[in-house]
């Protein structure tokens, strides 16, 4: 039958119907002598007229969908293919690919559209009730077929993402040995010094674009995890791609296992790390400049994005290499850039502008600090004075107000230390003196925005503007309900960790999350369409901007900061393109968009973005 099918016969195609767009709802060609087998690939090819001949429609069908469809190459055949979760359409191969491919009788004979298999996963997705039993399932799909895993999350990415990431991801971390199936991402350890070099040339792609690596020495609020951090490259980057369009074949999640100093893990006999101390000094040093140049030699133009390095080397790490190399961290960078945009939305709201606020911040780690910093900068491009923009802040940690006298203070906290209120003065006498406008939480301390310190910055402003930003939620500084309820419904407010609306005397207030993946999939989509050759702040300020003016009518009506997570990849798309054209005006963009006549950089941008859609495997 095969035989027959490939049977050249030279006669004239009408070609009735073009091409209706390179979306996957793309036209194809249909034939009135399909040979029966081929019936279930119609769904691929509805809608167009038959031909008006016998033809070979198998080369047809091929010639037409590559045109628009680019096939990815694989070597791979049989059970190799469906073995392996880039190329795997599990029940979704053409009959065409299982000729050719070697897939008969490898595969169930009837194929399954993708919205079929979609609403199968969904469903089975449903039936799991716990969180870490959602996360399993997503991981085992993922492990099992990457663009299904993908089309399901963009489709479901409310409901999804807090599954994929926070707060779910922190769960799944504390238990990454006991959950471990398959490996994922490279693993560069203490025992493999002197071998980073060797070792990235492991990872079978030449071409990646992104790399989200972590020491695991401190997990979102969770402390010191070690290799079990692994977890949170992975869904950062599965949200860098579900979100910002990055080709999944072209990130890489890395751990940087330096040791740990979590006596637990240091006893569990199926933790997967090297259970020795963390290095200190010049070993940890030595090690990420040994990683960072293996990097570098091997992709020169990836960006590198840090996180969750621990609060003493996560600013000095960015510093050191920011300048020499495409590097971002997101803790500090990314939730700062985050943290302005609701800023700047809040401002609007309250019609006080950011250089007017008064700004208390509880926590003075990479995060908190990270935060502040990116205010000032606002206030700065607002026609501020540095030393003018300092006087707006106050950085509480767990002690209290960072105070001039406090001996131990890093470069970062002594800029923010005052001189006029006490050192140590606890966050309530702080708001009581300071009078705040604005209430920061990223000290991942449950309960620290007490009754007693938001009534009291209720007392001397009409709308506070409060943002509890720790995650999971088990460590936010304060719920939405009890912001609105200690300051009579009138705070404008957004956290860390999502919440479900809050009713307050008959008012719906739909909660804001001020999460990161509104800005660092938008700049890491810049960073690779435009090859930037570093992330200035220029960039960062320019993706908060355009996060803060992403929203609707509707949802600023509602009370939001910032816009829904449903509209996340058409977010990234706005943040993406305001962050290609700083680059462009700053001189750091190392590739210049040719832009067709009649197009925009969006246009180019968008063009540029991965969607998951079963290509061709055969040529």
């Amino acid at each position: 039958m095969l035989a027959r099918q490939l049977r050249i016969q030279k006669r004239t195609i009408q070609i009735v119907r073009p091409i209706a767009s390179i979306s996957m709802h793309m036209r194809l060609f249909s034939s009135r002598t399909y040979v029966e087998d081929h019936k279930e690939d119609e769904e691929i090819m509805n809608g167009s007229e038959p031909l008006s001949s016998e033809h070979d429609i198998l080369d047809t069908y091929l010639t037409t969908l590559k045109k628009y469809n680019p096939p990815i190459k694989t070597g791979l055949k049989g059970l190799n293919i469906v073995h392996d979760p880039l190329y795997n359409k599990g029940t979704g191969f053409p009959h065409v690919e299982r000729d050719r491919l070697g897939l008969r009788g490898l595969v169930p004979p009837r194929r399954l559209t993708m919205e079929a298999q979609l609403s199968k996963l969904y469903d089975a997705f449903c039936e799991q009730k716990d969180p870490l039993d959602k996360s399993r399932f997503l991981t085992d799909l993922h492990d099992r077929n990457e663009t299904l895993f993908f089309r399901l999350l963009i489709k479901h990415v409310k409901e999804m993402a807090p599954i994929v990431y926070t707060p779910t991801v922190g769960l799944v971390c504390q238990k990454f040995g006991h959950l471990f199936r398959r490996p994922r991402g490279m693993f560069f350890s203490t025992r493999d010094r002197s071998q980073f070099g060797a070792m990235v040339h492991n990872w079978p792609s030449d071409d990646v674009e992104v790399i989200v690596v972590t020491d695991g020495s401190r997990i979102l609020g969770l402390g010191d995890l070690g290799v079990n951090g692994m977890g949170i490259p992975i869904g950062k980057l599965a949200l860098y791609t579900a979100a910002g369009g990055i080709d999944p074949r072209k990130v890489l999640p890395v751990m940087l296992d330096t040791g740990t100093n979590n006596k637990q893990l240091l006893e569990d006999p199926y933790y997967l790390g090297v259970q020795q101390p963390r290095l200190t000094g010049e070993a940890f040093w030595s090690m990420v400049d040994e990683f960072m140049r293996a990097v570098r030699h091997r992709w020169p133009k990836v960006l590198v994005q840090f996180e969750d390095f621990s609060s003493e080397h996560a600013a000095d790490v960015l510093n050191a290499y920011r300048l020499k190399q495409l590097c971002f961290n997101d803790d500090i960078q990314g939730t700062g850039a985050t943290v302005l945009s609701g800023a700047l939305s809040a401002c609007e709201r309250v019609q006080i502008p950011l250089k007017d606020q008064r700004i208390v911040v509880l926590g003075a780690g990479s995060a908190g600090l990270g935060v502040a910093t990116t205010l000032l900068q606002g206030m700065l491009r607002e026609g501020m004075t540095t030393e003018k923009a300092r006087e707006r802040f106050y950085i509480v940690d767990q002690h209290g107000l960072l105070g001039e006298s406090r001996e131990s203070l890093n470069s970062g906290q002594q800029f923010f230390s005052r001189k006029d209120i006490a050192d140590k003065t606890s966050l309530v006498d702080v708001i009581r003196q300071a009078k705040p406008t604005m209430l920061m939480g990223l000290s991942a301390a449950a309960g620290a925005f007490t009754q007693e310190a938001i009534e009291e910055m209720a007392k001397h402003v009409e709308q506070p503007i409060v943002f509890p930003l720790s995650n999971p939620t088990s460590v936010a500084e304060c719920t939405a309900e009890q912001a609105f309820e200690w300051t009579n419904g009138k705070c404008v407010f957004a956290s860390g960790s999502p919440f479900p609306p809050v009713m307050y005397n008959g008012t719906q207030h739909n909660i804001s999350q001020c999460n990161n993946m509104f800005i660092f999939p938008g700049v890491g989509l810049a960073a690779s369409v435009i090859q930037a050759t570093r992330v200035t702040d220029g960039m960062l300020y320019s993706a908060a901007k355009a996060l803060s003016q992403c929203m609707t009518p509707e949802e600023i009506a509602t009370g939001q900061v910032f816009p829904s997570v449903e509209n996340i990849r058409e977010v990234s798309l706005k943040v993406a393109t305001a962050v290609c054209k700083t680059a462009l005006e700053e001189d750091v963009a190392g590739l210049q968009p040719i832009i067709r006549r009649g197009a925009t950089l969006e246009d180019y941008v968008a063009s540029k973005m991965y969607y998951p859609t079963y290509h061709v495997l055969v040529e």
